[in-house]
């Protein structure tokens, strides 16, 4: 019986016969930044849920929260914005699918074409969460932060909100923002609210139909409206005029929603605008050709399954921050 010899393989480790699970070494390693970057934002997404469960009484409900629409000013549309950004993200998904189909039939202007829609898809998206962050940022009604730290919004009596605006009154009282040059141990502070705790105080006792609601949540899951009696005594607490969030204050709610609102979503948001970034790139390189010489339209591919990726991490954040 002859003794079967096996020849050394001079070939390199991928060089096209051995493989691992028929994926290239660029696919792969694509995989492995994928998955690596899926623990990462599991993480996060893990804290952010055991912390929205901790403080559960006081966090700010979602449907409060987003309910802007461009060119819609005043107009209540909960959702419906993040609904229609969540539906161009996952369309970019689909055209591509299809540019890296065109480019397994070597189609250059298809590719081109797919991969030019993928790139206006994420710039709206892009675009959409930085108007979001503003709209997020400026506020809408307006709060109170008590003493102890207590969050009071303004309702009427039938339960709508109430702008801090549509009741605060005008004192003659000078305020001056604090500065570097003029504050103590060179502390400065961020942009003075439009109302005074005074002037809310004042404008609150001469409007007798607004109340007081509490950030915390009945047993109803909505949150708590106190009494007339109830609401000028918990207004004497008063410290600070909130507008908005920012990393320290929120007039919605818990602080803790606003700190993860801006790391997660704005972490999602460079993932996306690294994609455009990318995709740019990749883009210009099909139209010069590059890729048809090569005789593979590989780097699309790769650069798919990062988009992928992204498109398929933004259902997890939508689904955490603006449905559960």
């Amino acid at each position: 019986m002859e003794a079967t010899v096996t020849t050394a393989n001079n070939e390199k480790t991928w060089g096209g016969g051995n493989e691992p699970m028929g994926a290239s070494y660029g696919k792969l390693m694509m995989w492995f930044f994928i998955v690596s970057d899926a623990l990462t934002f599991s993480g996060f997404l893990a804290a952010y849920g055991f912390s929205r469960f901790k403080f559960i009484e006081t966090w700010p409900l979602a449907d409060e929260v987003f309910t802007h629409f461009p060119f819609l000013h005043g107009v209540s549309a909960p959702m419906y914005y993040v609904a229609l950004m969540t539906f161009i993200l996952i369309f970019s998904s689909v055209t591509m699918v299809l540019a890296v189909d065109a480019g397994h039939q070597m189609k250059k202007d298809k590719v081109a074409l797919y991969m030019f829609l993928t790139i206006i898809g994420g710039m709206i998206f892009v675009g959409s969460q930085a108007w979001e962050w503003k709209n997020f940022i400026k506020g809408e009604y307006g709060a109170v932060e008590t003493s102890g730290g207590s969050l009071l919004q303004f309702v009427d009596k039938e339960g709508h909100r109430v702008a801090l605006e549509d009741f605060a009154a005008t004192l003659p009282v000078e305020r001056e923002q604090l500065s570097r040059d003029k504050g103590k141990w060179f502390m400065d502070e961020s942009a003075i609210p439009t109302y005074t705790v005074a002037e809310v105080q004042a404008g609150f006792k001469a409007h007798p139909e607004v109340l007081v609601r509490i950030e915390k949540l009945n047993k109803d899951k909505k949150k708590v409206i106190l009494s007339r009696e109830e609401s000028l005594a918990r207004l004497d607490q008063a410290k600070i005029v909130i507008e908005g969030a920012n990393l320290t204050h929120n007039e919605y709610g818990s602080k803790l929603f606003a700190d993860f609102f801006f790391f997660i979503t704005g972490f999602h948001g460079f993932h996306v605008f690294s994609g455009i970034v990318i995709n740019i790139i990749i883009f210009f390189n099909v139209l010069l050709g590059t890729y048809e010489k090569r005789g593979s339209y590989e780097m699309v591919e790769k650069v798919g399954l990062y988009w992928h990726f992204v498109d398929l991490v933004w259902v997890f954040v939508f689904t955490f921050f603006y449905l559960v």
